[in-house]
């Protein structure tokens, strides 16, 4: 049921993982099912949205442009690379539209400093992180019972 809704690849993610490294990522990569590499994708997007805020309003223009760069490479290499747009239909069109938005606007936001920009993805991205996890949580959980009366 959910392998039908699933915009990304189901094969082993080596692509996303070696992406994923490849932008400073090492621990827990090789062991973690797809699932929880796309929520790291996400986690990792998050987390270099907020260093760059954080190194723009210290003025800190390297670690800004860096930041930015991870979060770019993620979204592009990570996200985009490992959508199955064979497979994933719809969800994969347009998810791959939104990352691609994103993108934009994470590089035009380190061209303008623009920290407004920078929130704007990650509201964008929070939500999805957020579902991400939460679909999972319930792939992971055991399937419930069936109860035979007779």
């Amino acid at each position: 049921m959910y392998a039908a809704a699933n915009p990304f690849r189901n094969a082993s993610f080596s692509g996303q993982s070696n992406a994923y490294r490849e932008v400073g990522v090492t621990s827990a990569v090789d062991g973690a099912n797809p699932h929880r590499l796309v929520e790291m994708l996400y986690d990792g997007l998050l987390e270099s949205i907020a260093q760059a805020r954080g190194a723009l309003r210290a003025k800190n223009i390297e670690l800004k442009c860096t930041s930015i760069s991870r979060a770019v490479r993620i979204v592009e290499e990570g996200l985009i690379g490992g959508l199955d747009m064979a497979s994933g239909g719809e969800l994969a069109a347009n998810l791959s539209l939104l990352y691609g938005y994103v993108s934009r606007r994470l590089t035009l936001a380190n061209l303008r400093n623009d920290e407004a920009m920078l929130q704007e993805c990650a509201d964008l991205v929070q939500p999805l992180r957020d579902a991400w996890s939460q679909i999972a949580a319930q792939a992971a959980a055991p399937a419930p019972k069936k109860v035979v009366n007779g």
